[in-house]
């Protein structure tokens, strides 16, 4: 067990380290900070890096048995189901876009206003406010009052004291994930079919958008196949403990973490502006130098 607690404090540092140096080339640049696409795909590093952070926390409060107030832990939940939320979210509201950008290029800029974006991004909070509050709700009001003041070793079981309260809670976690996911299909079909429909001008950006939608879709069945694993983690709980233990922190790298570190991968690295910008500022502005260099063996 302690092997998988350095494997995730190996991951979460570089992910996070990566996190941060996108997270300040989009504050820098009023480029990014301006464009629908970006502003989404901040919408996915700023709850991700939180959500990797406070896991990482909670994880380890668990791991080393400590135990703190039943009311921070209530927030800690609170804050962790809301941003678990809002990053896939993010990510749906992404595929639109790319769907947009590229099935109905003449009604882009009309769509893609500050307005528009606005009541988008407030959607998105509103809807990713459900279940947090229903957590919040059942955790502070059908808990004894005596429990309130206790301390506990924090998890989400701990919140509720009927299983129809966590069966709630898990089952609007798959709707919301498998509507979606739908979405995502549906807008990786009609690119497809706008990517065989397209001239060989268009085809290159039409494909690159495609693979990036299938990136996304695959981000989101990760995130789905989580729900599927406290099903499997009961039933190896009664065959080996061990075995529960170390499948249960798998589960956690796998299916929690691990769709978290590759937004960076699918679309900050990919996207040729974000990348030559975020080069820069990792080579302290002397990117193209080296690129010059590598290019020709000597600077330009």
């Amino acid at each position: 067990m302690g092997n998988f607690l350095i494997i995730q404090l190996a991951v979460v540092v570089i992910f996070l380290y990566i996190n941060c140096l996108m997270i300040f080339t989009f504050l820098k640049k009023e480029a990014f900070r301006t464009d629908t696409r970006y502003i989404l795909f901040s919408q996915t590093l700023f709850p991700d890096s939180g959500l990797i952070l406070i896991a990482n926390l909670a994880l380890a409060l668990v791991y080393y048995q400590v135990a703190i107030h039943f009311v921070v832990c209530c927030l800690l939940s609170v804050i962790m189901s809301l941003l678990s939320i809002v990053s896939p979210l993010a990510l749906v509201a992404m595929c639109l876009e790319r769907y947009v950008a590229i099935c109905m290029p003449l009604r882009h800029a009309d769509i893609s206003t500050p307005r528009t974006r606005n009541i988008c991004l407030l959607i998105m909070w509103l809807i990713s406010s459900v279940i947090p509050i229903y957590v919040l709700f059942v955790s502070l009001f059908s808990i004894p009052s005596k429990f309130l003041l206790a301390y506990v070793v924090c998890s989400i079981d701990v919140l509720f004291v009927e299983s129809w309260q966590n069966l709630v809670r898990s089952t609007l976690f798959q709707m919301y994930f498998l509507v979606m996911f739908g979405i995502v299909l549906f807008s990786y079909f009609k690119i497809m079919k706008a990517a065989r429909a397209a001239s060989s001008k268009n085809k290159k950006s039409t494909n690159k958008g495609l693979r990036t939608v299938l990136l996304h879709a695959f981000q989101l069945l990760l995130s789905l196949l989580r729900f599927i694993c406290p099903y499997v983690e009961t039933s190896v709980l009664h065959i080996d403990i061990l075995l529960y233990v170390n499948l249960r922190y798998s589960d956690f790298i796998v299916f929690f973490l691990a769709p978290r570190c590759l937004s960076p991968l699918i679309y900050g690295l990919r996207d040729e502006k974000f990348s030559v910008v975020l080069r820069n500022y990792v080579f302290f502005g002397h990117y193209t130098f080296v690129s010059n260099l590598g290019m020709n063996g000597r600077p330009e």
